[in-house]
């Protein structure tokens, strides 16, 4: 396959800020993805599980890369979630982002029809690769099966490369299961590994793994950064991790993000997710700052 030019690194998986009528509020979003490139993120990733990508319509998703064109955001700044069950719609998606110029695509599996095998999943990603043509690359398949309940063998992944290796750049591991990401790094180191738990990333990164698409990079991303460039252990954020997911993990993470910025509009989600409440958004703020602030001083 055509190598990356360079690791993939860290990637926020961006988390959305909405008005009181659901729609998109652009300017705070805007003003997240300059905070998280800044504090150095090498990317972006929109439209993700966090980004809450599944309830974006095709039009919504255009007026979003176009604000933040408008920002000066450019391509290669961004990694384009997709997020559908019909192969036509992933293409509809893929389209977007490609025309944006995105660094690449984050692509799960069709998620509706459950108990499905490596055979269906081949010809369905094959599907969405042949009508998008030439214009097809830099695809980073999603692993999620909390989310998508359909999991992507390591198997379909080799499958997958062999047959389209100018299309297919690396794998998200979100599946929490350190065997699994093993056995990724242990049979395709040439592709972008990358670990969406963060309590697996450093050893993944010792293992060869190429960064992550982190929500956490939403909220910390400076502390993130030495797990995914050296691989260094950091205990407060295997414990924030924790910490969040004593909550609905979505919500959480907008929390953290209300908390740290000041701002409560940050807190508001699309239906049908619900935002924390103000006494849990509370607890898990304060649980952040005794990690970031009292273990910084200890240290």
């Amino acid at each position: 396959m055509a190598q990356p030019a360079e690791r993939f690194g860290l990637s926020a998986a961006l988390t959305v800020p909405f008005r009181p009528d659901g729609g998109v509020d652009f300017p705070r979003f805007v003003a997240h993805v300059r905070w998280c490139l800044a504090q150095g993120c090498r990317t972006v990733t929109a439209f993700g599980t966090t980004g809450e990508g599944a309830a974006f319509s095709l039009s919504e998703r255009e007026q979003v890369l176009g604000a933040l064109a408008g920002a000066g955001i450019e391509g290669r700044q961004l990694v384009g979630g997709i997020s559908a069950s019909s192969a036509e719609d992933a293409v509809a998606q893929a389209r977007l982002a490609l025309d944006f110029g995105a660094d690449a695509l984050l692509l799960p599996p069709p998620f509706y029809f459950k108990g499905v095998g490596d055979e269906g999943l081949f010809g369905w990603f094959a599907r969405v690769f042949e009508q998008l043509g030439a214009a097809a690359r830099g695809v980073i398949l999603y692993h999620i099966p909390s989310v998508t309940q359909v999991p992507l063998s390591v198997e379909l992944v080799g499958r997958l490369r062999d047959a389209f290796p100018e299309v297919i750049r690396g794998v998200k591991d979100s599946s929490g299961s350190w065997d699994y990401a093993q056995a990724l790094l242990a049979q395709h180191r040439d592709l972008a590994i990358l670990i969406g738990d963060e309590r697996c990333l450093a050893a993944a990164v010792r293992l060869g793994g190429q960064g992550a698409i982190s929500g956490v990079a939403n909220i910390y991303p400076e502390a993130m950064l030495p797990l995914v460039q050296e691989g260094r252990e950091d205990d407060r954020i295997h414990r924030l991790v924790e910490a969040l997911l004593a909550y609905p993990v979505i919500p959480a993470v907008k929390a953290l993000v209300a908390h740290r910025t000041g701002d409560p509009a940050w807190l508001a989600t699309r239906a049908p997710l619900q935002p924390l409440s103000p006494a849990e958004a509370a607890r898990l703020g304060a649980a952040a700052d005794r990690l970031f602030t009292t273990m910084a001083e200890a240290g």
